[in-house]
């Protein structure tokens, strides 16, 4: 059962259904959990429409029951349990993804994060606060796995993070403060 905000696309006939109520998830664009205590994810739960998620602060532990979301342009995971990635072949159906917020979770594994490469559109990544981003060289590995990644960990990709051996100037140089950009939420009360 959903508990949060859930604005939906509306058909002519179903009009008098109220805003927040989901009488066809189908329909559903948009799904806010934040901070309601899910500690799973079910299946039923997900809608293959569904375009910005946002399930952070909870207890997830399995992000695998979004796999049916193939229309997500935006989902926030932030803050919750989760140890593993799913593989190559759930993110290669986010082909629409390009903004993936999983900071603050259990993340250990650097070779696993590497599936995230399979996630064609993902401009945007953030994976501070998690074991992995401690890995030394993840920065580098990161970058030069997914090819359209433009902003990691809320710093524009430098040129040098890309081509190895490169040197810039220093206020080109990676995550200069002047190549900080946070693109994570700030959830208003």
């Amino acid at each position: 059962m959903f508990h949060g905000r859930v604005r939906e696309v509306v058909s002519p006939e179903r009009e008098e259904n109220s805003e927040n109520e989901l009488s066809d998830k189908n329909d559903s664009v948009f799904l806010y959990l934040h901070r309601s205590h899910l500690c799973a994810l079910e299946a039923s739960q997900c809608s293959r429409s569904l375009r910005i998620c946002i399930l952070s602060k909870n207890f997830i532990v399995d992000m695998s029951p979004l796999q049916i979301c193939t229309e997500l342009i935006k989902l926030d995971l932030h803050s919750n349990q989760i140890r593993i990635v799913p593989d190559k072949k759930f993110w290669g159906e986010m082909k629409k993804l390009k903004l993936l917020y999983l900071h603050d979770n259990s993340f250990v594994k650097l070779k696993n994060m590497c599936s995230l490469s399979a996630c064609p559109n993902l401009i945007a990544l953030t994976l501070y606060d998690c074991p992995v981003s401690l890995k030394k060289g993840y920065r580098r590995v990161m970058v030069n796995s997914i090819w359209s990644l433009k902003i990691l960990d809320r710093y524009v990709i430098s040129d040098e993070e890309v081509i190895e051996n490169f040197m810039l100037p220093e206020r080109f140089k990676a995550l200069n403060k002047r190549l900080f950009c946070d693109i994570t939420p700030k959830v208003i009360k």
